[in-house]
């Protein structure tokens, strides 16, 4: 059978559901799988599943635990490769081939060595029909943190910019100004729930004194992994992410010496740390984001300021653009923004551009 319009359809039902647990599943990917047969002649999902909060159950045997007989002889739709590896339970390919099911239509493939290609194998050699790449394109955008991890070793950064309409990001006296409105501002919080980590500078700290937590009604719990880039740990002992520190997750990365005294008071109030090798006064941005991936980490959203952007770009580590672009201006001393619409680098491509309300925020990946 060829890959359909009613495929594309359900594929795309199925990369909505994974998003239900993204940035909550760990180390492993936020996957999901559909098993869909015909009853009285028309298509229904019999059963459903998105990996479970922390990494475990995988989605796919979720999805045939809640279709049971009725998976035999269906159709299973699943966002990434089903795994190949063995465990202390079966693969998931091997779940899939035991419970009968007939046909796998995939998105994106498994880069893990032991998966990739294995589990469409496995599938082929019990006679079941396999599609790959349907709406490979959209999955592997939701799997981005997963895949760059998997590929290039490291965790896959988003910058996120919000710049007046004169491209300005803020005042150099710190004076806070609002650049986009309540809107957007709560899509700001939303990926910030998606995400395992967000960045800043201590700059941005002693300036802003930020929460960086998640503020939208019922996902407060979702709020990532604050860290901030702290050469000589100047972080204050009264700011806000000190203070929270045992409630959400405070990091820094530093590399101020084990026995800087900073380090102790810091550590009182529950702050971890990241040791990092520091040239010419500005830490080692690669290898703090392959730190990160050896720890499972998989997404960094960067809201630092205009250095801590500038800095990500000229190392060619952002992978994902966003820019949210208001209609207010900022008049005086002001800080340029270091990317805006007008000037978005050769390397990355448009992919998507929403409205909220007098905002407008365009979101680019790296081609």
């Amino acid at each position: 059978m060829a890959v359909s319009a009613l495929d594309r359809r359900f594929m795309a039902a199925a990369i909505r559901l994974a998003r239900r647990h993204e940035g909550r599943t760990g180390s492993n990917p936020s996957v999901a799988t559909l098993i869909v047969r015909d009853i009285d002649g028309a298509p229904v999902i019999v059963g459903r599943g998105v990996t479970a909060i922390g990494g475990r159950p995988h989605a796919e045997p979720q999805a045939l635990a809640e279709a049971g007989e009725l998976a035999r002889g269906a159709t299973a739709y699943v966002t990434l490769e089903p795994c190949a590896h063995h465990g202390r339970t079966p693969p998931c390919a091997e779940a899939l081939v035991a419970a009968g099911v007939a046909r796998v239509v995939a998105a994106a493939t498994d880069p893990d060595d032991r998966v990739s290609g294995r589990g469409y194998a496995i599938l082929r050699q019990a006679g079941i029909e396999v599609e790959e790449g349907v709406l490979a394109t959209e999955a592997e955008r939701d799997l981005a943190g997963y895949l760059t991890r998997r590929t290039k070793n490291r965790a896959h950064v988003t910058l996120k910019l919000a710049v007046s309409a004169n491209g300005k990001i803020g005042r150099r006296d710190g004076e806070q100004v609002m650049i986009t409105g309540e809107i957007a501002r709560r899509q700001v919080h939303a990926l910030r729930a998606r995400s395992d980590v967000i960045l800043i500078g201590v700059g941005t700290v002693i300036n802003d004194d930020p929460d960086l937590t998640c503020r939208l009604p019922g996902l407060e719990d979702r709020s990532p992994i604050r860290l901030v880039l702290d050469t000589h740990l100047r972080l204050p002992l009264d700011s806000r992410l000190a203070k929270t520190a045992r409630e959400v997750p405070v990091w820094i990365a530093t590399a101020a010496a084990q026995d800087d005294p900073c380090r102790t008071a810091l550590a009182q109030c529950g702050v971890e740390f990241i040791a990092s090798d520091a040239h010419d006064g500005r830490l080692a941005l690669p290898e703090l984001l392959e730190d990160l991936a050896a720890r499972g980490l998989s997404t960094v959203m960067v809201e630092g300021g205009a250095k801590v952007a500038q800095s990500f770009l000229d190392e060619g580590l952002v992978d994902r653009l966003i820019l949210l672009t208001g209609e207010s201006v900022i008049e005086g001393d002001a800080v340029d923004a270091p990317v805006s619409r007008q000037t978005i680098p050769p390397a990355f491509r448009p992919v998507a551009s929403t409205t909220y309300g007098a905002d407008r925020m365009d979101e680019y990946e790296r081609a």
